[in-house]
């Protein structure tokens, strides 16, 4: 086969040739025997005619980064060398993207880069989190004790993540159908009883009215009944993407009954977990608080830990955040946190927060289904029944003038 590619000679000159070769691993080592470090290689040809990948297709699933992880501890930890770890990961993965991320990060590597340093290019991929525990792991000589961390935090999250997801797909579902029944209902139903009305020439109610009203709009003007459906959709997703909208659905989220409780439980865990992590890294305390805001999604909490920092910087104990911010942090989290200060044991009780709240997550999340359940039923049962009189209303009132 033949290769195009890009290397780096000993003297600095980077430069593009064709070699034949096996495979790239052949092409990697006959390169590194000339004393060339490879940057990038390709079948030649191959650009031309492989077609583009749509983005979500190419993505590298967070389970494949915590195996990564892992993996790479565990081999380094047994005495294997970072760049043949890289190798033998890069030869087990399927997903491709993540193949060349590999190939990449060792090629980086091969030149002389640290590793957080080649970890940093890909941020998309790898967080700051990860970039900033293995600068630890490397700075204190643990890398495989870092990486193990790593990989423990993020399946922790992950874990949680998928919980929560997992509760909210019933829910999802039902809704889904009922959007779904309402219209069939307001297409092929409400049509034909609405010239039932018209023949029985009686005054209909205002409920009558507004049904048939979207009845009609929705048979009648369709594609614009369509498009409302996708600028609505749209407006909303914009909405979120501007600061006032998304710390105002934030803000909401945190309202809600049940829900809400969850989501402060989990991001509690989050900040407990994270800190706690990288603290014991190594990490100082005010980079990993920058850290632990950037792995937050909800606004309020990034706000909550931006003046976190600035408390830190005066001189203040991190308690006394979590202390004023009771209303989005559990009263549990600073007490504790208070405790680690006292005793200079930070990082120890931030984990034992991070697994008490994650063991709350994942029993209320069991028994989420069986909450919203009798919601869902009420809210069937509201739709149902408006429908209901507002198209049975009219005939009662015929049959009580006859």
């Amino acid at each position: 086969m033949k290769f195009a590619y890009k290397a780096i000679r000993n003297n600095g000159e980077t430069y593009e040739d064709v070699r034949e070769a096996v495979d790239k691993f052949e092409l990697y080592r006959s390169l590194k025997k000339d004393g060339d470090t490879v940057v990038s290689a390709h079948e030649a040809g191959e650009e031309g005619i492989k077609l583009q990948m749509p983005a979500f297709l190419k993505r590298i699933k967070m389970h494949e980064k915590i195996t990564v992880a892992r993996n790479l501890g565990g081999m380094i930890e047994a005495g294997l060398a970072l760049s043949r770890a890289i190798q033998v990961i890069e030869r087990q993965t399927k997903n491709k993207k993540l193949k060349t991320v590999l190939q990449e990060l060792n090629n980086s590597i091969s030149a002389g880069k640290a590793f957080h340093q080649a970890l940093a290019e890909y941020p998309k991929i790898f967080n700051t989190l990860f970039v900033s525990m293995v600068r630890a792991g490397e700075e204190s000589g643990n890398l495989a004790m870092a990486l193990k961390q790593i990989a423990d935090q993020m399946e922790k999250t992950y874990l949680i993540q998928k919980k929560v997801k997992g509760a909210m797909v019933y829910p999802g579902i039902i809704m889904s159908l009922m959007v779904a029944i309402g219209i069939v209902l307001l297409t092929f139903v409400v049509p034909k009883l609405t010239a039932t009305f018209k023949d029985l020439n009686t005054e209909l109610p205002a409920t009558t009215k507004f049904v048939i009203a979207l009845s009609d709009f929705l048979k009648h003007q369709y594609i614009w009944a369509f498009f409302i459906m996708i600028a609505v959709g749209a407006g909303f997703y914009y909405a979120l993407k501007s600061p006032l909208g998304r710390q105002a659905f934030d803000h909401v989220v945190l309202k809600l009954p049940v829900i809400g409780n969850i989501v402060k439980e989990m991001n509690a865990a989050r900040t407990a977990r994270t800190m706690s992590s990288l603290l014991s890294s190594g990490v100082d305390l005010l980079p990993a608080i920058d850290i632990t805001s950037d792995v937050l999604q909800n606004s309020l909490y990034k706000k909550a830990l931006a003046e976190a920092k600035v408390m830190v910087e005066k001189g203040q104990p991190l308690s006394g955040m979590f202390e004023k911010y009771e209303d989005i942090y559990p009263i549990f989290v600073g007490e504790m946190v208070s405790v680690g200060e006292e005793t200079g044991k930070l990082s120890s009780m931030l984990l034992g927060v991070g697994m008490f709240y994650e063991n709350e997550v994942e029993q209320k999340t069991k028994d989420l289904s069986t909450i919203i359940e009798p919601m869902l039923m009420i809210m069937i049962g509201l739709g149902v029944g408006f429908f209901a009189v507002s198209m049975i209303t009219p005939m009662y009132s015929v049959m009580n003038n006859i």
